[in-house]
């Protein structure tokens, strides 16, 4: 029988990396000579997705360098697999920016903050999605107009956050990481009085958001039934009922993937109606369609669910692909694997050779709007993602080797926070070189919407 190691063991195996990463050299970071042109990459990207919704895609990310950043995941996936990592591998959110970040309700209705995107999930370096974090909060300090000083400060506190959230992870059962809670109103972190307004305010706007405060805003009555409002070019009806018949072939599929309590529950409902939706700035282009059911016995018990199209991690070219022939069931997977509590009506399809996943649409969710964070708010919002993102990476990582190379300095954090600082001058750049292939007419661009 093989003997297992203890914690203490593993947190000096972690401890023992540093011989070959040093921590100090997670700082490092600069543009390889022959790095491709960010546009090509972009572009390269870009095939598949519905040509017509494209240049709403590069009207969003050309708004600001943090639009930009959120749009361009596959760019800094190229960047990070240049540079060193530990070895250690966890379940990555893969797209672990600060709007990445917010509150929902766990199906006992409780609030919990956690990452609710997972579109790139995939096995990989824990340090790809905390340098993504920090960075991000770099990019949106500054486009807040807020000091360097103070960007630095918010990049460096989800470091920390993270840091010290590991090494109580660490110290934990396994059941007890699994099992463990962030409340982001009782959370045991030193948050400002201006942090902790946010979030009360945040917990009341989330208790509104679901499918039936919903109903009102996003149907209507139409001859004795009801339909989903159009609101071109942001969600519309299909012009080829083809595509809509399709939706709800996929839609047939997905009920397969639920377990049986839950098919059970949903075959309660009926699909009535099906329109496009534009979502995100990262996923504009993708196929994605909001479905309107409504139970037999009463046309005022709705149930809206969003069904999106899934496509290759853009992790994949630097870590490999992914064990799961179905990148929705990835993506599903994955979200089970990091998230505290996740939909329940979480699942995935295949139409033809396109593969989706379908949640609820607004179910109690709610996500910060950066712009609306000032100094003390966003260092609070990084301390609440710092946590979250260890959570999520103790759950399906080793927290002890992660702690343990880690340690109790803040050697780390001040390596994490000057690479944020370098690689946002580069996501200025690339933003820049966007802005400049719209303006000579390369890449179209709508803007506004």
């Amino acid at each position: 029988m093989r003997r297992l190691a203890t914690r203490s063991e593993r947190t000096a195996r972690g401890k023992s990396l540093r011989l070959r990463v040093r921590r100090s050299g997670q700082a490092t970071w600069s543009p390889a000579k022959d790095r491709p042109d960010p546009v090509r990459l972009l572009e390269e990207a870009d095939r598949g997705r519905i040509p017509d919704l494209l240049p709403i895609r590069y009207g969003r990310m050309a708004r600001s360098p943090f639009t930009f950043l959120r749009g361009s995941a596959n760019l800094m996936a190229y960047d990070l697999s240049s540079t060193r990592s530990t070895g250690l591998s966890v379940q990555l959110a893969g797209d672990a920016h600060l709007a990445n970040f917010g509150m929902f309700a766990t199906p006992e209705r409780e609030p919990v903050f956690d990452v609710n995107d997972f579109d790139e999930t995939l096995p990989g370096p824990w340090e790809w999605d905390l340098k993504r974090l920090a960075t991000s909060f770099v990019v949106a300090g500054r486009e807040n107009g807020l000091p360097r000083a103070l960007c630095r400060r918010a990049s460096r506190t989800a470091a920390r956050a993270y840091r010290r959230a590991m090494a109580r992870f660490a110290s934990m059962r396994y059941l007890d990481v699994w099992y463990s809670h962030i409340d982001p109103v009782t959370s045991g972190l030193s948050l400002s009085q201006q942090s902790r307004r946010l979030i009360d305010r945040s917990a009341i706007r989330a208790h509104g958001r679901s499918g039936f405060h919903a109903f009102p805003k996003l149907v209507r009555a139409v001859r004795g039934g009801y339909r989903i409002r159009d609101a071109p070019p942001l969600l519309v009806h299909y012009k080829d009922p083809e595509a809509g018949l399709e939706s709800r072939s996929s839609f047939a599929r997905y009920l397969a993937s639920l377990p049986d309590e839950r098919r059970m529950l949903l075959e309660r409902y009926h699909v009535v109606d099906v329109a496009q939706k534009v979502v995100g700035v990262g996923s504009v282009g993708t196929a994605c369609s909001v479905l309107l059911l409504l139970a037999d016995s009463d046309l005022q018990d709705p149930l809206f669910l969003q069904l999106k199209q899934a496509s290759a991690s853009a992790l994949e070219p630097y870590l490999g692909p992914s064990p799961y022939e179905n990148h929705a069931q990835r993506v599903v997977v994955g979200q089970h694997l990091v998230q505290e509590a996740s939909d329940i009506f979480l699942g995935w399809s295949r139409l033809r050779s396109k593969d989706f996943y379908v949640r609820q649409l607004r179910d109690m969710t709610f996500a910060f709007e950066f712009d609306a964070l000032g100094t003390k708010a966003l260092a609070g919002h990084a301390g609440l993602c710092g946590t979250a993102l260890a959570r999520a990476h103790a759950r399906t990582g080793d927290p002890a080797q992660i702690s343990g190379y880690l340690g109790d300095s803040d050697a780390f954090d001040e390596a994490v926070t000057r690479f944020a600082e370098t690689y946002a001058v580069q996501v200025a750049r690339d933003h820049k070189a966007l802005l400049t292939a719209i303006k000579r007419g390369r890449l179209p661009a709508k803007f506004g919407l």
